[in-house]
């Protein structure tokens, strides 16, 4: 069995393209599957994000003049 995919651009247009579909012989059955709607990534609501605030909400952040500042204060020989 053969499958025919068609792209519709026009929304208005799907339910007739179906059913003419439908009146072609041999065509067994006819689908129609929309685009998923794409999830809106917000990194405000994930829990790393929270437990950032948190921390620097009661102060358990610590600042740095640059890379070899913290290196040097961590004890790290670079």
């Amino acid at each position: 069995m053969a499958t025919l995919v068609l792209q519709v651009a026009d929304e208005s247009l799907v339910q007739k393209v179906k059913q003419a579909c439908k009146m072609i012989v041999g065509v067994t059955s006819v689908k129609v599957q929309r685009p998923a709607k794409e999830k809106v990534y917000d990194i405000t609501k994930t829990k790393a994000f929270q437990e950032a605030l948190d921390d620097v909400k009661h102060g358990r952040v610590t600042q740095y003049d640059s890379v070899d500042d913290m290196f040097n204060k961590l004890g790290i020989k670079v």
